[in-house]
């Protein structure tokens, strides 16, 4: 009587246990033909190593997704911002790898793009104030640098190009480290190949890329050999790392969740030395030249307007 019934019981659960795995798999199985889920649920996925944050410290950063928001925009991509970020993962666009020891960014080329760009992304951009304020420097004031270990895993296809690192300012990117299959460039504005870092990168090798901001100068290092340096200057920056892919379903195919660019971040790290001095000479030497034009101009007016009372 006793094995009977525990025959019954096991009967009774396969009949609902059953049915659900069959289920799930074929949802599984269903899932690469479908486009990118419109709002990630942050819950553990992929990975067993918890969150990115438990990985990259995410205290002074936010992350832009290449999929929709909670109101379904389809051009308003989807931002993660602290303290939420601290325990968010969505598995394939952003999550730890199954070693435990970096963050996956992935962007496929059909993914929701931010105003302004044409191509997806998921990346990291710098904030301030333990992440509640956008990051905004300034290349003349202080001394700026950002250290990140990388590697670039997957290009898309028809156009395999992928952007790692960015130096952002308020209106454009400043220099970036871009791949463009096997050709990896430090640029210079809209100079894409202005420095040619390497014509023999292979995918998942990991490197260090390295910024340096101070005196209006940008030093770009790789593997800790300075690659080039950059006289800019300029205003609101910030510095990005993640995966901005460099194509879209205009110009590369297929046109689906399975054509992506990735990276895998392993560490980054943001440093700012800026002194009141700094800050009062930046104003100083921004607005000195725009004051000095204005007192010549008002002064030419007045005699202008001198003259021409006499006559």
């Amino acid at each position: 009587m006793v094995i009977s019934g525990l025959l019954v019981k096991a009967l009774a659960v396969a009949a609902v246990t059953i049915p659900a795995v069959l289920g799930g798999a074929a949802a599984a199985a269903a899932a690469p033909g479908t486009q990118p889920a419109v709002a990630p649920v942050p819950a553990a996925t992929g990975s067993t190593c918890g969150d990115p944050a438990e990985i990259l410290d995410l205290t002074n950063w936010k992350v832009t997704l290449p999929v929709s928001g909670p109101d379904n925009d389809p051009k308003k991509p989807l931002e993660v911002l602290q303290p939420d970020l601290d325990t968010y993962s969505t598995s394939p666009w952003f999550d730890a790898t199954s070693t435990c020891d970096a963050v996956v960014f992935r962007a496929p080329v059909d993914g929701v793009t931010t105003k302004g760009s044409k191509n997806p992304r998921s990346e990291l951009r710098e904030m301030a104030d333990n992440g509640s304020t956008n990051a905004s420097w300034s290349s003349t004031a202080g001394t700026h640098s950002m250290v990140v270990d990388e590697a670039f895993v997957h290009l898309p296809s028809v156009k395999p190009e992928l952007v790692g690192v960015q130096i952002h300012d308020a209106d454009d990117d400043i220099s970036v480290f871009r791949l463009e299959g096997r050709n990896l460039y430090v640029t210079n504005g809209n100079d894409t190949h202005y420095k040619l870092v390497t014509s023999d990168y292979v995918l998942g090798t990991k490197f260090e890329a390295k910024y340096v901001v101070a005196g209006g100068k940008i030093e770009a290092y790789y593997n800790g050999v300075l690659q080039t340096t950059i006289a800019e200057r300029f205003r609101g920056a910030y510095f990005k790392a993640g995966a901005y892919t460099q194509a879209n379903c205009a110009d590369s195919s297929p046109c689906n969740r399975d054509n992506y660019g990735e990276t895998m971040v392993y560490s980054v790290a943001v440093t700012h030395h800026v002194t009141q001095w700094d800050l009062i000479w930046d104003w100083f030497t921004t607005w000195l030249p725009v004051g000095v034009a204005a007192v010549l101009v008002l002064g030419l007016g007045y005699l202008i307007w001198r003259r021409v009372r006499v006559r």
